[in-house]
């Protein structure tokens, strides 16, 4: 019932990443970086020293970097350890307690960790957005898009695009800097996404938008 043992894949390159419905790009104006689940509760599932972690971690250290140098808010989201099965809900029943009430399951990775001016979200459902402060944090700070990277791509990162296009918010998925259950599961989200509610790119291409280096 809980998390399986996660195979290493590589994640995809560019040239394998599926067409876009529309043709938005990041503004840092306009953008909130998102970084969803990166807790060692869920890493753990990789093998820790094999694709695709080490470049999941690399990208998604290399993009909130950037967001801090350009100002673009910096936003995280994290379950809770030790949940009731009234907090976990029907997340029970399909993966069974969830993290364990231990300071290291649910921290967020090192080499991604929160650094002074970030925001934590207790995360509760799948989307980002149930029960938590995203969307005010997203009105308030008058942003309308939001790069979402972290694990897993299926589950959690589909359904926070899909709810931020429900709340007429750009997602921006960064296929590199996403992971999931498996390359099966990892390419099924990165066409869904694509096709129905938001734009797949890369860790370069947001890194470049962030940094004023693409060309525009």
């Amino acid at each position: 019932m809980g998390l399986p043992r996660i195979p290493s894949y590589p994640l995809p390159a560019a040239g394998e990443l599926p067409a876009n419905r529309v043709s938005w790009t990041v503004d840092p104006a306009r953008a909130v970086l998102l970084v969803h689940d990166l807790q060692n509760h869920f890493l753990d599932a990789f093998p820790a020293d094999a694709a695709p972690v080490p470049e999941l971690l690399d990208n998604v250290a290399a993009l909130t970097a950037a967001a801090r140098a350009s100002g673009v808010p910096v936003v995280y989201s994290a379950q809770r350890g030790g949940q009731s099965p009234a907090e976990r809900g029907l997340q029970q029943d399909f993966w069974g307690p969830g993290i364990p009430d231990d300071p290291r399951a649910t921290a967020v990775a090192d080499a991604v960790a929160p650094a002074g001016g970030d925001t934590v979200l207790t995360k509760w459902k799948y989307s980002a957005f149930v029960r938590t402060g995203l969307a005010q944090l997203l009105r308030d700070q008058g942003r309308d898009q939001l790069v979402i990277t972290g694990v897993y791509a299926h589950i959690g990162v589909q359904a926070t695009a899909c709810d931020a296009w429900m709340r007429d918010v750009r997602a921006f998925v960064v296929a590199d800097a996403v992971a999931d259950l498996g390359p099966d599961e990892h390419r099924a989200a990165l066409e869904w996404i694509a096709g129905r509610c938001g734009v797949v790119t890369t860790a370069d291409v947001v890194r470049a938008a962030l940094e004023g280096t693409d060309g525009k």
